[in-house]
């Protein structure tokens, strides 16, 4: 679940699955069939609110890449799917709550759509009117401030992510919401480095409770409050 270089579609004989193409495409492999099958609802509803999005499945081995990542080429987002070679991808199967696999799916896919959303409204690493980004802190060489800088606007839009995945949960699947925020929070609280790229407990902390999303219909609006209350205390 994050960014992937956009210099990876330089790649030749990517496969690419149009929103509208079964699971079934041939070519596919079964662990890459189920992932995008879980998937279908959010990518359905990507297509049927226009935004441009692919799933692109890499056909070569990719161990060291995350499972499922968000590229941005041409106007168009594409949710890229590194399994081949790649135990990670198994292994982030095994770890998905039992009998919950396809709405934990669902949400990995809307928070791939909320990086997409970001990208699409020409925001990416921005944050909103009113608000200003923390220095980096003192005695660190130029390098390091710029990598320190990138990790906490990286670490921004991860937080923006996960929201706009539970404003999914919550809407479309709201009795599973607690067993959802849990195993996202678990997941997110893996190997975790404070303060890194994917440290969004703090965000996740303010959305325990899926009435903070409020009644927004776009799961995008609903994660927005929540998301600037948490800047507000990330930025400090």
């Amino acid at each position: 679940m994050k960014k992937l270089p956009a210099a990876l579609f330089a790649l030749a004989a990517v496969i690419t699955v149009v929103c509208s193409t079964p699971a079934t495409a041939a070519g596919l492999t079964p662990l890459e069939q189920r992932w995008i099958a879980g998937m279908t609802p959010v990518l359905q509803h990507a297509k049927a609110s226009g935004m441009p999005v692919d799933v692109v499945v890499q056909p070569q081995d990719a161990p060291e890449a995350a499972p499922l990542a968000l590229g941005f080429r041409d106007g168009r987002c594409k949710l890229v799917l590194s399994l081949r070679g790649n135990p990670e991808g198994e292994a982030t199967m095994q770890r998905l709550p039992a009998g919950l696999e396809d709405s934990a799916l669902e949400l990995m896919a809307a928070h791939e759509l909320g990086h997409c959303r970001r990208y699409l409204d020409g925001v990416w690493f921005n944050l909103p009117a009113g608000f200003s980004a923390a220095p980096a802190p003192d005695g660190l060489s130029p390098d390091l401030q710029r990598a320190y800088l990138s990790m906490k606007s990286a670490r921004r839009e991860e937080g923006y992510g996960d929201l706009v995945a539970l404003g999914w949960t919550a809407q479309r699947h709201p009795a599973q919401y607690a067993a959802l925020h849990a195993w996202l929070s678990a997941e997110r609280a893996r190997d975790l480095l404070p303060g890194s790229h994917h440290d969004t407990l703090a965000w996740l902390k303010l959305a325990r409770d899926p009435q903070a999303l409020g009644s927004a219909p776009s799961m995008f609006d609903a994660a927005l409050p929540v998301w600037q209350r948490g800047l507000n205390l990330d930025e400090d």
